[in-house]
């Protein structure tokens, strides 16, 4: 694929902006250091938008990390910040999971249906406006150069004309905005989207990405970002396997669940990548809404009464498992992906947010000012209720690992955010 290029219309209106960039006015004992906070745009996918509990809603887009991150560049010069929110009216968005009850170790989720901003089954409202947020739930690397992806998203949808509908890239998406410094999360669906998938592809979504095509991709955004000479933060992909999606429905938790019903139980099967039917190890991890399928030990008539699950002629299906072979696959691909991130951004002297590393010390746990922070479903503070996005407190921690980021390779003196002002899961009798 051949590297793409700035058209000159775009080129010449960044130089046109670095010609005319605007005075730092930062507050006595703060630095912007060697960067330019004026104008900072954030480009990425569901966490940079801030998506969270399964759903796009005004407190999440509110608590997303760029948006703190920006309100604490205000004391280096940072400018004004804008975010695509929903207005109070339809502030529940695209709906989103609640923690309705919490009986014994066990959640019960329910979906929110009002206030919600679709204007029919497959739109949401428009945002129209300058955006300097410009995640966008579900977008990829591969997928930020496909035009037809645009109307196929209803999250970028709302943020585009009539005429850009299926038309625009995302990549096209994210130029001309003047910007000074931006930051770039952009990646992890090109992993997780089939990992989330159990390893099976089905359609654009969950395919992963060639690794050379991701490497070279990322250089065009990088690229494209960097056209005029600017400042940025890229962060590397997170280990797929440390969040809680893949961690809370355990084979021995399924086994002692079995157990309790019938004590002869002694295996689970599943059916793995590969399509052979073994029994399930520790090693083989199972998507978190397994739990709520209501699959598990149901009998089938049609195989003697087999229960799912709990014998080899009727096993789980592979699409629920993430099995040891397929996890092997996917870390090599993020490790691949994230040698070419670090790469490119060293090549062109970028900040370097490691969030790979450090949602991997979240999985074990780590004391976060005070607060004691995991990636244990619902307690763990940082994941929200889908097991994969972030908790507002959760984003005020990445936004900390973003800061410092930047702070040590710009000398800039950005403060930290605050985590314990920042709440983790609202539990049925939190009124907050």
């Amino acid at each position: 694929m051949k590297k793409i290029i700035l058209n000159s219309l775009v080129a010449a209106s960044l130089l046109f902006a670095a010609s005319c960039k605007p005075e730092i006015d930062t507050p006595a004992g703060t630095t912007a250091g060697n960067a330019n906070f004026s104008k900072y745009i954030a480009v990425g996918n569901s966490l940079t938008a801030g998506f969270a509990d399964g759903g796009l809603y005004l407190e999440g887009q509110k608590a997303a990390y760029p948006n703190l991150l920006a309100a604490k560049m205000a004391s280096v010069g940072g400018g004004n910040f804008t975010s695509p929110f929903f207005t109070d009216a339809q502030s529940n968005g695209s709906g989103y999971l609640t923690l309705s009850a919490l009986v014994n170790g066990t959640p019960t989720l329910t979906n929110v249906t009002d206030k919600l901003a679709y204007i029919d089954p497959t739109h949401l409202a428009k945002y129209s406006g300058e955006v300097q947020n410009l995640g966008i739930p579900g977008m990829r690397v591969d997928l930020a150069f496909a035009a037809p992806y645009s109307a196929a998203n209803p999250y970028m949808e709302r943020l585009l004309t009539g005429t850009q509908v299926g038309t625009t890239t995302y990549f096209q998406f994210i130029q001309g905005r003047s910007h000074t410094f931006f930051s770039i999360w952009l990646g992890n669906n090109d992993a997780l989207g089939w990992a989330t998938n159990g390893g099976v592809t089905s359609d654009a979504t969950n395919v992963l990405t060639d690794k050379s095509t991701f490497a070279l991709l990322y250089s065009n955004l990088l690229n494209a970002l960097t056209a005029n000479g600017q400042k940025g933060v890229v962060a590397t992909i997170p280990d797929v396997t440390a969040i809680p999606y893949f961690n809370t429905v355990t084979v021995a938790a399924l086994l002692n669940a079995a157990k309790a019903i019938n004590p002869a139980a002694t295996t689970i099967y599943i059916r793995t990548g590969a399509g052979t039917v073994r029994a399930a190890t520790a090693d083989d991890l199972i998507r978190l809404p397994f739990q709520s399928s209501g699959l598990f030990g149901v009998p089938n008539p049609a195989l003697g009464g087999a229960p799912y699950g709990l014998h080899p002629a009727n096993p789980i299906a592979n699409n629920w498992v993430l099995d040891k072979d397929e996890i092997v696959k996917v870390k090599d691909y993020v490790n691949s992906y994230n040698s070419s991130i670090k790469s490119l951004a060293n090549s062109k002297g970028l900040a370097v947010a490691d969030t790979y590393s450090y949602l991997n010390l979240v999985k074990v746990g780590v004391a976060v000012q005070g607060v004691n922070v995991n990636s244990a479903f619902i307690t763990g503070g940082a994941f929200s209720l889908d097991g994969v996005h972030l908790t507002p407190r959760g984003n005020a921690i990445i936004g900390n690992v973003f800061i410092d980021a930047i702070n040590a390779k710009y000398g800039s003196t950005i403060p930290t955010i605050d985590i314990t002002q920042y709440r983790g899961v609202k539990f049925p009798d939190d009124k907050k």
